[in-house]
């Protein structure tokens, strides 16, 4: 670690800490550069949300990243969904960090294990699972809310004594610190510092000070009490059900951390410690495959050529110089790829779909593939209109092919079962997408967390036009471009301040949701690869914390698997056919239910 590194921010919460943490990764990253911190950790409320994004954006700015998170721990059984003893507390928290890979591994299944089976108001984490879990990772006691502080604060000093020791037992002396803050307008905060600095030094654990950062800078203490408020479904009349003091939650540099603990630097100089015992380092973009078997011990390549030239005789195709070349140069560049296993679990889906009347059609540049029409995968041939199959697959292209499956909406859920029961239900699960703030929103639920009038909020956000082509429209593009709009934020001051907190808010991830398609099929169980949790509206989904992106950064293909109505697939098939044949079809005319016209359409 560099010299100069006075302070590392060790308890840090992003905007992926839904509706609780304001701060943009991107934001921290850059006010870690700014302030010459050579490291930081994000610790998100019990989640990885943005633990790739945030490793791949401290990397390219020259910062170790630490990943963490600030887990929800059960003093008693996960499984018990009941309130602690007495109930008073449901859940404590523990600040949990990675030193390296193995201790990233085992984040990913305590966070996946606290979210599948320790679900109760928040993901949680019991003893039983840190002690199975626990290799590679550093453990502070957490902030105040943690089950250290909280019986430092109920004077047991005996249960602290037995604390202590119990979780040095579970990760090693050296792994485990004794975790300080310095919130001075927080209730009991001081006194709760003062024992736990005692309780160190009486069992000679190392302390660290943290900050338990929520929002980059101080000036945006009233943003992310508007956040906090929107969180909670309430207003300025009648507060939040939860709430944060007056005090500085921002992310400091190492001057403020100095002054704070002041008194105990050795607690500031600890940070840096922490640093650098934190070294991981991930293989990204590195594709791991289904483990599609092939029985007649042919590799992967050798399969895909013996089917792909099978489909010339089910397709009644001579084998032409023309064909052959084809073939042969587009096998070469997917064994090259060694895409070879993703074909073949593609060609297995659909057929699959076709043996069991499932109606399935094919979307995108993968109709230029000549070996995935011999394959069955498409139905068009590319040679006979002329499409090129470089606009899917080039030797250049640094990113997977993409196939994109359509089956009926009815069911799409069959074949999600049939992809589980042949990989295995470990192995398979949905992809997580997330939500987040867009203007228009923004303005509406900040409007309504500050107590104005359903109108006021509903007026200004009308004025915002809405995004095109893909492009979310952001407030300080409508700013420019309505006038209107322009005029009311300097003519009215209750617009400019609902307009100046919603740019803050804007663009914060709101929700985790389950994404229309994607699917994931890894060859090892999941959690190897990805933290995993249940769809949040309760349907039993498994799904991914990661999105589609950092599904394929942490090695995993997507496969797409979109149910779509009878009707719209009808639609786009007869678009198809009146563009090539300039023929008429009136789709109003059209069974929906039989089959034979839909087969005859989509493969027009």
């Amino acid at each position: 670690m560099e010299k100069e590194a006075k302070f590392i921010h060790l308890h840090t919460h992003s905007h992926y800490s839904l509706l609780d943490g304001l701060s943009k990764l991107e934001d921290l990253v850059a006010l870690a550069k700014k302030f010459k911190m050579p490291a930081m950790a994000i610790t998100d409320h019990g989640n990885m949300y943005g633990a790739i994004e945030f490793y791949k954006l401290a990397k390219k700015e020259g910062i170790k990243p630490i990943i963490g998170v600030e887990a929800y721990m059960t003093a008693g059984n996960r499984r018990d969904k009941t309130a602690e003893a007495g109930g008073l507390k449901r859940y404590y928290h523990l600040t949990l960090l990675a030193k390296n890979l193995e201790g990233y591994k085992n984040l990913i299944k305590l966070v996946t294990i606290a979210n599948l089976e320790g679900y109760y108001y928040k993901p949680r984490m019991d003893k039983e699972i840190l002690r199975k879990y626990s290799d590679g990772i550093i453990a502070l006691s957490g902030c105040l809310g943690g089950e250290l502080s909280q019986t430092v604060m109920k004077g047991d000093i005996a249960k602290a004594d037995e604390l202590v020791r119990e979780y040095q037992d579970i990760f090693g002396k050296k792994n485990y610190f004794i975790e300080i803050q310095c919130h001075p307008s927080v209730e009991n905060d001081k006194n709760v510092r003062e024992a736990l600095i005692k309780l160190g030094k009486k069992h000679e654990v190392r302390i660290v000070a943290t900050q338990d950062s929520h929002y980059p800078c101080s000036d945006d203490h009233d943003a992310h009490h508007t956040l906090l408020q929107i969180n909670t479904q309430s207003d300025v009349k009648n507060g939040t059900k939860f709430e944060f003091s007056d005090d500085d939650f921002s992310f400091i540099n190492a001057e403020q951390a100095l002054e704070m603990f002041k008194d105990i630097p050795e607690a500031v100089e600890n940070t840096v410690k922490i640093a650098d015992m934190c070294n991981l380092e991930l293989q990204l973009g590195k594709w791991v495959f289904p483990n599609f078997k092939v029985e007649d011990g042919k590799n992967y390549d050798e399969k895909l050529r013996e089917l792909t030239y099978k489909g010339l005789d089910r397709l009644n195709l001579k084998e032409t110089s023309e064909i052959k070349e084809r073939v042969e140069y587009e096998l070469k560049i997917i064994e090259n790829k060694g895409y070879a296993p993703y074909f073949l679990v593609v060609g297995d889906l659909l057929n699959y779909a076709r043996e069991n009347g499932i109606l399935t059609t094919i979307r995108g540049s993968v109709a230029g593939s000549m070996a995935t029409y011999l394959l069955g995968i498409t139905n068009v041939n590319p040679i006979e209109y002329k499409l090129p199959f470089e606009r899917f697959l080039n030797p250049f292209r640094p990113s997977p092919p993409d196939i994109d499956m359509d089956f009926a909406d009815n069911r799409r859920d069959e074949m999600i079962e049939y992809v589980k029961k042949k990989y295995g239900e470990d192995k398979v699960a949905q992809i997580g997408t997330f939500g987040t703030m867009m203007a228009r929103g923004a303005v509406k639920d900040v409007a309504r967390a500050l107590g104005y009038p359903y109108a006021v909020g509903d007026r200004l956000s009308k004025m915002i036009p809405m995004g095109s082509q893909g492009i979310p429209m952001t407030i300080d593009y409508a700013m420019e471009i309505v006038r209107e709009l322009k005029d009311a934020y300097k003519n009215e001051k209750d617009t400019k301040k609902i307009i100046d907190l919603a740019k803050k808010l804007e663009g914060c991830v709101r929700h985790i949701s389950v994404h229309a398609a994607g699917v994931v099929i890894s060859p090892l169980p999941l959690v190897e690869y990805v933290p995993l949790q249940y769809d949040p509206k309760g349907e039993n989904k498994i799904i991914t914390q990661y999105d589609m992106y950092n599904i394929e950064e942490a090695g995993l293909l997507k496969f797409d698997f979109l149910g779509i109505r009878n009707l719209a697939i009808l639609a786009d098939a007869v678009s198809l056919v009146k563009r090539f044949y300039n023929i008429n079809i009136d789709i109003e005319n059209i069974p929906l239910d039989d089959k034979k016209t839909f087969e005859l359409l989509a493969s027009g």
